[in-house]
């Protein structure tokens, strides 16, 4: 047997999301690994996992919610496949027995308590859902470290410094991170243009093709906010040796400067699929059928400050770091109802930095917080968000 079907055999994975953006992709680099799935969930879209399921014969299928989880049912009565429903079903299949591996893809603040399952359980954690450290970075991290088990970014710029840490054994010799931002659709406009933006414009990302939720927070700059919170607990660094540089080609996809001054980059088409499957394949690198970077045929690499007067999401974020607790939580639960909002054109683009300051400023001040805290601030702050408008 060789190396690749050694691998092969031994990777078990739960997919929670898998009818996301990221989930599709990464079935689409599990199916080209011969990787096997022992459990795929989604939100409501019974038509599209059942599609999954029948390719992927998976032992549990899961619906959050139990009126599609009925109708998945019926229509895979026919084949071996469990299926379950809601957050029993959820934690089920992130704790499922077989699988060494969970990626979850899950949106929003749903991904922490199966996220914290799931390493309890002794599962690798391949980690596309952000909010999950922003909210509960310090119980993720600390139950990773007791279980023993990896945490492997699958965010293109996370992914991107994870590649370049690698052989840094020593973390007191990174000086700093940058984190590369593409500046989303409206870089460069000021906050009276900014009024004027709408849902379909604000979904136009100009290098990447993300699910809905993710590309509001990239034109908002939220997006590049949540990712320093997360490098944080992800690289165990202080926020001040974090920063962020705006990039419009999304060609680097971020950079670790050493106290020796070196800066190394990682570089690659802006195709999700690579970082997928580098957190599934780590240590090793297997071929990938991504297209490949052309150096001749590359735009010339632009390097621009931030703007923090017109997008003040990324200055939020930095402010509900520094304060911690359940403030990040806060923050990330009034942005997750305002980006809803938005998305139902009940507000317009700039009320999304204005509510989500209002639940920083609302945030109580808790040291040390459970995932009750936790779940407790972000419910919260949805909830004023809400009135808000």
């Amino acid at each position: 047997m060789s190396g690749e079907e050694a691998f092969a055999v031994r990777r078990r994975l739960s997919i929670l999301g898998s009818t996301g953006s990221i989930g599709r992709q990464s079935l689409e680099v599990m199916a080209a690994l011969g990787l096997s799935v022992g459990a795929l969930t989604a939100h409501r879209n019974a038509a599209l996992l059942e599609e999954q399921v029948r390719r992927f014969r998976p032992e549990l299928a899961v619906l959050a919610d139990e009126s599609a989880a009925r109708d998945l049912a019926v229509r895979l009565a026919d084949t071996p496949t469990r299926v379950a429903a809601g957050r029993s079903g959820l934690l089920e299949a992130a704790t499922l027995e077989g699988v060494d591996t969970v990626l979850t893809a899950v949106v929003g603040i749903a991904g922490a308590e199966p996220t914290l399952a799931a390493i309890r359980a002794g599962k690798d954690i391949a980690l596309a859902n952000k909010e999950t450290l922003v909210c509960a970075g310090a119980l993720v991290t600390a139950a990773a470290r007791e279980a023993g088990v990896e945490l492997l970014p699958v965010d293109s710029e996370h992914s991107a410094i994870f590649q370049c840490l690698q052989g840094c054994a020593d973390r007191g010799e990174v000086e700093r991170i940058l984190l590369t931002a593409s500046g989303g659709p409206f870089y460069g406009k000021d906050w009276q243009a900014l009024s004027l933006v709408t849902k379909e414009q604000a979904l136009q990302h100009p290098n990447w093709s993300m699910g809905a939720k993710i590309t509001v927070d990239s034109a908002t700059m939220m997006n590049k906010g949540f990712e320093v919170i997360e490098a944080m607990w992800l690289y165990d660094l202080p926020l001040e040796r974090i920063d962020v540089v705006i990039h419009r080609e999304s060609v680097i996809h971020s950079l670790v400067e050493f106290r020796d001054g070196a800066v190394l980059a990682q570089l690659g088409v802006p195709d999700m699929r690579l970082p997928i499957q580098y957190a599934l394949t780590w240590p090793r690198r297997l071929p990938c059928p991504t297209p490949r970077l052309d150096l001749l045929r590359c735009p010339n690499l632009t390097f621009l400050p931030p703007d923090g007067e017109n997008f003040p999401c990324l200055d939020l974020a930095r402010q509900a770091a520094r304060r911690g607790g359940v403030v990040p939580a806060a923050l990330n639960g009034a942005n997750e109802a305002a980006v809803a909002l938005f998305l139902e054109g009940r507000i317009g683009f700039c009320d999304i930095p204005r509510l989500c300051q209002r639940a920083v400023a609302a945030a109580p001040e808790i040291p040390a917080p459970s995932l009750e805290d936790v779940l407790s601030a972000d419910a919260a702050a949805r909830a004023d968000a809400r009135s808000g408008i």
